[in-house]
Parts: structure tokens; sequence; C-alpha cells
């Protein structure tokens, strides 16, 4: 089966299209390789897919659909993955247009081609930060019509774009609410690649808050293998993807100095409004539907992520973050 996974040197991507390959998918990924962040990661990413046979890549915007039509032509794909996506609530706030011609734009070119070749499985990412006030643990029926950032409302639009492609067209559709993810290669700009790389550098970390908003951190493996299970045929369906157990950002500082053996210098800073407090999933959905457990916790995961960046510190060291 040939899979199209865009974004595949993101964070993400980069995982899901080991996992596809692991199991004896072809994957044709597609990323723009942008600067949104140090882009020295998606080439790290990059590389390691293209050392894996069973891997093809194009360098293709999502956005620019003329591309995309000249992909589409040349593969006749089983599924598209969507994980091409502007990131971040903080980032949306100040470029809001980026994130609605990539997230919203550039979905709806995928879904307009896929009907057009009758390919037949699309997974879109989305997002827990559409559960914005929402009572926890986060389920799925929860109403998400309030998004408080525009990243989460160019996500919430995205999930309305597949429903209606699922409507005319009959496209199985399986959109997966993504919970803070986090692991080996993870992005710049989230809290726990952040919050090591100061650590190891002895550098100042910005803390947005007092450290005891809660996240439900979760695994990037975990995420792949879920992600690689929504490929069954579903219909249409909304699956939260989370470790179903959430964390102060203190008790992560507390396991990354564990693991570090470093103390981390905290610069506290004015915790942002488009922000979430707390967030948790429940992921009963995702158990039964998909048979799919997280299968990391969170030590394990903070352990082996802060082994990945010491092992790679030689170039690691070099990579500009971003404090939000």
């Amino acid at each position: 089966m040939f899979i199209l996974v865009t974004g595949c040197a993101g964070f993400i991507g980069w995982m899901v299209s080991r996992k596809l390959i692991q199991e004896g998918y072809h994957v044709i990924g597609i990323d723009n390789m942008n600067n949104y962040y140090d882009r020295r990661l998606k080439e790290w990413r990059l590389k390691d897919l293209q050392r894996m046979s069973g891997f093809s890549f194009y360098r293709v915007d999502i956005e620019d659909k003329e591309s995309l039509v000249t992909l589409f032509r040349q593969t006749r794909f089983d599924a598209v993955i969507n994980l091409a996506a502007m990131a971040g609530v903080r980032g949306s706030i100040r470029n809001p247009h980026i994130y609605f011609t990539t997230n919203v734009l550039g979905s709806l070119n995928l879904l307009e081609l896929m009907k057009e070749h009758k390919v037949q499985k699309y997974v879109l990412a989305s997002t827990s930060s559409l559960y914005a006030g929402q009572k926890e643990p986060f389920k799925e029926t929860l109403d998400v019509s309030s998004p408080i950032s525009p990243y989460a409302a160019s996500k919430k639009a995205a999930e309305v774009l597949a429903y209606t492609y699922h409507y005319l067209y009959g496209i199985d559709v399986t959109v997966l609410r993504y919970f803070t993810v986090y692991g080996p290669a993870g992005r710049p700009d989230m809290s726990i690649f952040r919050l090591i790389y100061c650590a190891l550098k002895g550098k100042e970390a910005k803390i947005f808050g007092d450290g005891t908003q809660r996240r439900d951190f979760t695994y990037v493996e975990n995420i792949a293998e879920g992600t690689v299970k929504s490929l069954k045929p579903l219909g249409f369906e909304i699956i939260n993807l989370g470790s179903s157990a959430s964390y102060t950002l203190n008790e992560v500082i507390e396991l990354i100095e564990k693991y570090t053996q470093r103390t981390i210098k905290k610069k506290h800073c004015k915790f942002n409004r488009a922000d979430l407090r707390t967030t948790c999933a429940d992921i009963t959905k995702a158990r039964y539907m998909l048979d799919w457990v997280p299968s990391v916790n969170l030590e394990q995961g903070i352990k082996e992520t802060v082994e990945w960046m010491i092992e790679n510190w030689d170039w690691l060291r070099k990579v500009r973050i971003s404090g939000g």
C-alpha cells in the first residue's frame, strides 16, 4: 500500500513514517522544509527516513495545489495522512494568516485531489487545544465550537472540511486529536525539548505561569502507533490520542532534572490567556475502536528523550530554540 504522509520531516510525521515503513507500507513523504523552527531538526529526521527502504521524498507544500496535482497523477495513493500543519498556540496569535493558509487551504487541496483520484482514506491530525474551557477528562463528544486561539480555530475548520468531504464524497475520515506530544527529535518550541535543552546548556528556561498548569503529555511513539492503527475503515470518527494522565509542568521539571542531573534555571513569565490551564484525554474511544493504549509513561518517555538529546548533543547544542 502507498501512503502519502504530509509533513513527513516534522516531529510526528517522521515517527509515523518510520512506523508505517516498519509495518510494510510504502511511504511517499512530502514536506516544505520551512524554517518555522531550526531546520536542522527536520534535516536530521529526513535523513533518518531516507536511510529506510520503502520511503520516497518530495519537497512539496500542501498550499501548492499544482505540485500536489503532479504528485497525485504520479502515484495511486491508498490513503493520505495529513500531518503538515502550522502548530502552536502562541505562534498563531503572532501570525494567524499562515495558520489558515496551511491548515485549512492545504487540507482543502488534499481533499479535492482525493476526491478527483478516488482516494478513500484520510487521516487528519487535530489538537486537544479545541477543548478549551471544557470539563476533564476531555471526551470527543464535548462542544468544541468556541476555540480560543487561531491555531485551534484553523484545526476546527480542517475537521469540518473533512466531514464535508466524507458526507459528499464518501471519503473515510479519521480525525485524531493529539494531546501534548513529546519525545526524541521533538520540536524545539515545545516545553519538554526546551527544558531539557536549557538544563544541558545551563541556560535560563522560560516558564509561562507558575508551573502548576497540567498537560496530558503523550510520547511520540505512542502517537505514531495510534495514527497507523487509524488507517482502518471507520466512516467518520474523531478520536483522542493521549496518555489519559495529567502532570504539572513542575513535575516534568523534576523528572528532567533527575535524568539530566542538572538544575534548571527558571524565568517565570506571564501565562498566555490562549493556552489551556489543563488537559487530560478520555481515550475510551481509542481503546475500543483502534485497540490502542499508550505503552510509554511520562518518566520512561522523558528518560528516553534526555538520552537521545545527550547522544546527539554535538549538533543539538547549536540548535536555536524559541521560548514562545
